[in-house]
């Protein structure tokens, strides 16, 4: 009866857990979703290697849900197959977490790099290439910023240079003339690329918390389900 009771025990945690998961997924979709929007003009101007980040956030998120879904089931009938392709199917989603945090740690600086890369292509097509011309000029507004590093990089653009001009998404208060002869007063002083990497920090806690605390419930789950699929293979009753 104590190992019965046990079994018992230990399928309610799987099932509970299972809907931590659940959670944990939806949390993950709304983080992608948070990110998809929020970055939405930095990413159309990176490219398409940035753009992937909040869409992989996002179908590691539904993929957890599902996840989460099989286990419950695999509790609840006491299924040793369903159970089992929970606990691998978990264990290989941890694999990947952890592959990509490393990844992510190593390659931070080419992050920036490919984010610099983009802003200085969009403003090199701006006025040529429409969709990346609203998008720099949405982009400025969203995080107050001109141009890359700061507002003097529009010099590099000929006809910004000789006409002493940036874009009007740069000025600090609407005016016809604000743009012209730019100075720290009349234009937003602050690079883009300082702005988005402020932006991504003062973020990045969130995204870390969610992460570290789907990590811990993924390995408390993966130990329950164990637990479980040896009393389930071993014939006891656990209901």
């Amino acid at each position: 009866m104590a190992v019965e009771g046990g079994m018992k025990c230990v399928k309610f945690l799987v099932f509970v857990f299972n809907f931590i998961f659940w959670v944990c997924g939806v949390a993950l979709i709304a983080v992608g979703v948070y990110a998809q929007v929020a970055l939405d003009k930095a990413l159309a101007v990176s490219g398409r290697s940035a753009a992937g980040s909040p869409i992989a956030i996002l179908v590691l998120g539904v993929i957890v849900f599902f996840i989460a879904f099989f286990g419950c089931c695999g509790a609840w009938k006491e299924s040793y197959c369903l159970v089992t392709t929970f606990a691998v199917l978990l264990s290989l989603i941890f694999l990947v977490e952890i592959a990509a945090a490393i990844a992510g740690y190593v390659f931070k600086d080419k992050v920036r790099s490919v984010l610099k890369e983009g802003l200085q292509e969009a403003m090199s097509k701006y006025g040529e290439d429409k969709p990346l011309t609203e998008a720099m000029d949405e982009l400025q507004r969203e995080f107050m910023c001109c141009g890359a590093n700061n507002y003097t990089d529009w010099e590099n653009i000929e006809r910004f240079r000789v006409n002493d001009t940036v874009p009007q998404s740069c000025c600090r208060v609407n005016g016809t003339a604000c743009n012209v002869h730019p100075n720290a007063d009349t234009v937003y002083e602050k690079g883009c690329l300082q702005s988005i990497e402020a932006w991504m920090k003062k973020n990045i806690v969130i995204v870390a918390a969610v992460a570290l605390g789907i990590a811990f419930f993924e390995i408390l789950g993966i130990i329950f389900a164990c637990c479980l699929m040896k009393g389930i293979r071993s014939g006891y009753e656990v209901m």
